[in-house]
């Protein structure tokens, strides 16, 4: 498990130059490790990289379902996984795109991506992280940004980690999301402001805040463009009624999480 998630942070850093400068400024500042919270993979909901053969895949890591979420407005169907024995394991929250609720032409493209995966798939096993398919087009990316942000996303970037997340709750110099924000902005970055720079409230206890995506030089089967990668986001959590500190996600704020890679922002 250990070596699935180094995988995907050394992945995930080689595209989010801001999320490694972020987290060695939080570094810098304690003599304990920063905990990460939960990871985010995106998919689409068909073939052998569906939501469904995911799980199935981080099963064998030790983990179980512990939530599911809606997202109508994006089309997209999530849950959120928890190691069933070590609670200091990151979630790991995964989404997938519901590709029979587009047009012909996204899911006929899509599908083609996903045809090339299978069959890969088929003859290594589900790899993390890797885009399982080759190069898109620029004109293919732009055109799937016309319907979703998430398809074009995915189709570029393929099935690697969308997100780490920072616990505030344990930073030793930071009490609230409000301070860490305060302090990502102060170094230089910019926040989600989607909806609001803070996700959630106390009275659903959980608060959530994240950088913009970088913007990274990525190559496309005709040239290299620069388009959104990664993000670094940041997560508060707070107690239930029964004492308990509250360990699933809210939907309202992941729908505008999932903003932190939108083109135009």
């Amino acid at each position: 498990m250990q070596n699935l998630f180094s995988n995907l942070w050394n992945d995930y850093v080689s595209i989010t130059p801001d999320a490694l400068e972020i987290h060695n400024k939080f570094s810098s500042l304690s003599s304990k490790p920063i905990v990460n919270d939960h990871i985010a993979l995106r998919t689409f909901n068909d073939g052998l990289i569906s939501l469904k053969h995911i799980g199935s895949l981080l099963s064998q890591h030790g983990y179980i379902e512990a939530g599911e979420y809606h997202f109508a407005e994006k089309k997209l169907y999530a849950k959120h996984f928890v190691h069933k024995t070590d609670e200091s394991a990151p979630k790991i929250f995964v989404s997938e795109l519901l590709l029979e609720e587009f047009s012909a032409e996204l899911q006929m493209f899509c599908r083609g991506l996903i045809a090339q995966a299978n069959w890969q798939i088929s003859q290594e096993g589900l790899q993390l992280p890797k885009r399982h398919w080759g190069k898109i087009s620029r004109n293919a990316y732009e055109r799937l940004l016309e319907e979703s942000e998430y398809a074009a996303w995915l189709a570029a970037f393929g099935l690697r980690a969308n997100h780490f997340t920072v616990s505030i709750n344990h930073l030793e110099k930071f009490r609230d999301i409000e301070s860490v924000n305060q302090f990502v902005k102060d170094a230089g970055f910019k926040l989600n402001t989607s909806g609001a720079e803070i996700k959630g409230s106390e009275e659903v206890c959980l608060k959530q805040s994240s950088t913009m995506a970088n913007i990274v030089d990525w190559a496309f089967e005709d040239g290299n463009y620069p388009i959104r990668s990664c993000f670094y986001e940041f997560a508060q959590r707070f107690a239930m009624p029964n004492g308990e500190l509250y360990q699933g996600f809210v939907a309202a704020s992941a729908d505008k999480i999932f903003e932190s890679t939108n083109v135009a922002a």
